[in-house]
């Protein structure tokens, strides 16, 4: 048997349904039974759109593959670090993409962020708009339909119940607030989370249809309380800007991917430009030439191979001066 065999995720950007054979959890790691058909979110497809088409090309180092699986077995979050510019947020496309699992979820993380962003959003004030519409109306009940003033937010739709798990990147989890890294914690390891406003009422809210931030299809929420049957593959990316909590770290599966080397951005050059990669070797030396000097981001590589050969340039000098108007150092020294 290859060492590769137990393998759920290839890295290989081409789709299929390993997903469907990955064993059962950890007994520490399991949650609700799956959810009867019925009552099952929609599936929301992947788009033929940019995410796609980077999914399809990313091509990630056999570490990182090893990594993923690691966390698809243990029901893990991928916490990801590396430099800007290496492809850490696609590594949350490529998954969705190569495991069919659909589009992924995003949840664009700033110094304002907090975890009922991502879990949901309620808006009182269209409920109060609302409200005050019915005041005609004596028997009209100020919390009928609650649901309809309610939107699960990228966290909150991961952990709805479903056969198969989706995919949520949290971009850039280090810009955050000190205390969202812990309060993540207490979610990660119960996949569940409940909603205040439903549960002041629970009589009238055993059964709630909320909105969804992917679908328009509103989906049930029983008791007030959403919690996960198979827990989501969570991506978390972070530029190395800040330290996180031991206890943070110690249940994530830590992933560095490091700065692609010649082979390695040859190799890209090859997934996105095919045809322009046997002429590509002189803007790669260029490219590594300039990374030592201020870093530079691998889409920066990319654009420069393209507009060189766009350009239709014969000159090496010429083709160099082109090369560097868009490989511009990112850091100043």
């Amino acid at each position: 048997m290859p060492d590769d065999a137990w393998h759920i995720y290839r890295g290989t950007g081409e789709p299929n349904d390993r997903i469907g054979t990955l064993p059962p959890p950890p007994p520490w790691r399991g949650f609700d039974p799956d959810p009867d058909p019925g009552d099952e979110p929609p599936f929301v497809p992947e788009t033929r759109d940019k995410e796609h088409r980077a999914g399809l090309r990313y091509r990630p180092d056999p570490q990182t593959v090893e990594l993923v699986n690691a966390a698809l077995y243990l029901r893990r979050p991928l916490l990801v670090t590396g430099a800007p510019g290496t492809g850490k947020s696609t590594l949350a496309t490529a998954i969705a993409h190569e495991l069919n699992l659909g589009r992924a979820l995003r949840w664009n993380i700033t110094s304002r962020a907090t975890l009922r962003d991502g879990l949901y959003q309620y808006d009182p004030l269209a409920r109060l708009y609302a409200a005050s519409r019915r005041d005609d109306d004596p028997a009209a009940d100020p919390d009928e339909d609650l649901g309809r003033y309610l939107r699960l937010g990228p966290l909150g739709t991961a952990l709805l119940p479903r056969r198969r798990p989706r995919v949520l990147l949290i971009d850039e989890v280090d810009k955050a607030d000190l205390d969202l890294p812990n309060d993540l914690l207490t979610i990660f390891e119960d996949g569940e989370f409940e909603i205040a406003e439903l549960l002041r009422r629970p009589e009238q809210h055993a059964h709630t249809l909320v909105s969804t931030i992917d679908s328009p299809q509103r989906v049930g929420v029983r008791d007030g309380r959403v919690r996960c049957s198979r827990f989501p593959i969570v991506v978390m990316t972070s530029n190395d800007e800040r330290e996180f909590p031991p206890a943070f770290l110690r249940r994530c599966v830590q992933v560095r991917i490091e700065t692609p080397d010649e082979r390695k951005l040859q190799q890209i050059v090859e997934a996105h430009l095919p045809d322009m990669a046997p002429d590509s070797a002189a803007v790669i030396r260029q490219f590594l030439a300039g990374q030592k000097a201020g870093g530079l981001a691998t889409d920066q590589l990319l654009n420069a191979i393209y507009l060189v050969h766009a350009a239709r340039l014969d000159r090496d000098k010429t083709r160099e001066a082109l090369a560097a108007v868009v490989m511009t150092p990112l850091v100043r020294r």
